[in-house]
C-alpha cells in the first residue's frame, strides 16, 4: 500500500502505517455493542419468563393487556376519523396500546408480588428496598425471636419507624426505639407505622404511597446530619430474614437461627 493511502478502514498515519489505535477504539466500541445487546436479551428474556409465571397465575392477564392495547388504538383511531386523519395516528394509537399493556402487565405483576409477600416476616423490610426516592433504610433495628421487627426508615418527613409482626409486641419494641432515638434526634419528627391489614395499619401494599405521603419536614442536608447522629449512637441491628420468607419455611428452624446471632 502506498504511503499517506488510507487502508480498508480508512485509517492511516502519516507514514501511511494502519492506526493501531483506531483499531483498538473499534474494537472497544465492537466488545460495548456485543455486551449492550447481551444485556438486553437477558433483560427481554427475564421480561418472557416474568409474562409465563404472571400468565399462569393470572387467567385475566392476557385479556387486561388486550383490553389495554385495543382502547390504545380506539382511542386514536376515533381522533383521526373525526378529523379525517386516522392513518396517520394510527401508528401512535399501537404505541400507546402497547405501552398501556405493558403498564398493565407490571401492575398486576406488582400486586401478586405484594400479594405473596404479605403477612410473611421480612415483607416490610423487603417492601422498603424497594422504596423510591431518596430514603435512607436500615433494616431490622430491632426485632424478636418470633421475627417481629422494627426498621428504620430516614427520609424529608424525618425520622420513620416501620414495625412487622404482632401488635402487641412491636408496640413495646417502638416505644423503646423511639425513646432511644429521641435522645439525639432532638426535635425531628418520629414518625411510626405498623404494617398489616387490621385498623390503624396500613397494608404492605400501600407502604410507599403512606411514606409519600408524609409531610416533608426536613432537608437532604438534615438527612445527612440525622443519620450520622444514629450511626454514632449504635447499632442494635437484629438478625432477620433478608426478605420475605418462602412458602413452607420452617419458622422454629429460623427462629434458632436468630437466636444463634
Amino acid at each position: 500500500m502506498a504511503a499517506g493511502k488510507p487502508d480498508k478502514a480508512g485509517k492511516t498515519d502519516k507514514a501511511g502505517k494502519i492506526d493501531k489505535t483506531a483499531k483498538i477504539d473499534k474494537s472497544a466500541k465492537k466488545a460495548a455493542r456485543l455486551e449492550k445487546r447481551a444485556g438486553a436479551k437477558a433483560r427481554r428474556k427475564q421480561i418472557w419468563q416474568a409474562f409465563q409465571m404472571q400468565r399462569k397465575e393470572d387467567k385475566a392477564l392476557i385479556p387486561w393487556m388486550l383490553g389495554a392495547f385495543l382502547l390504545g388504538v380506539a382511542v386514536a383511531v376515533g381522533i383521526g376519523a373525526i378529523f379525517g386523519i386516522w392513518l396517520i395516528l394510527l401508528p401512535i394509537g399501537i404505541a400507546v396500546g402497547i405501552l398501556g399493556a405493558i403498564s398493565v402487565f407490571g401492575r398486576r405483576v406488582q400486586r401478586n408480588v405484594y400479594q405473596k409477600a404479605d403477612g410473611q416476616p421480612g415483607a416490610a423490610g423487603w417492601a422498603l428496598d424497594n422504596l423510591r426516592g431518596q430514603w435512607r433504610v436500615t433494616q431490622g433495628v430491632a426485632g424478636t425471636t418470633h421475627l417481629d421487627a422494627v426498621h428504620r426508615v430516614i427520609g424529608r418527613p424525618g425520622i420513620i419507624f416501620v414495625a412487622e409482626g404482632a401488635p402487641h409486641r412491636v408496640k413495646s419494641l417502638l416505644a423503646q426505639e423511639k425513646k432511644r432515638t429521641a435522645r439525639v434526634a432532638g426535635t425531628m419528627p418520629i414518625y411510626d407505622v405498623v404494617v398489616g391489614n387490621d385498623e390503624g395499619q396500613v397494608p404492605l401494599k400501600g407502604l410507599q404511597r403512606h411514606l409519600m405521603k408524609l409531610p416533608r419536614n426536613i432537608s437532604v442536608k438534615e438527612m445527612d446530619t440525622i443519620e450520622a447522629r444514629l450511626a454514632a449512637l449504635g447499632s442494635r441491628t437484629a438478625a432477620l430474614p433478608k426478605g420475605p420468607m418462602p412458602a413452607g419455611a420452617k419458622m422454629r428452624s429460623v427462629q434458632r437461627t436468630v437466636r444463634r446471632r
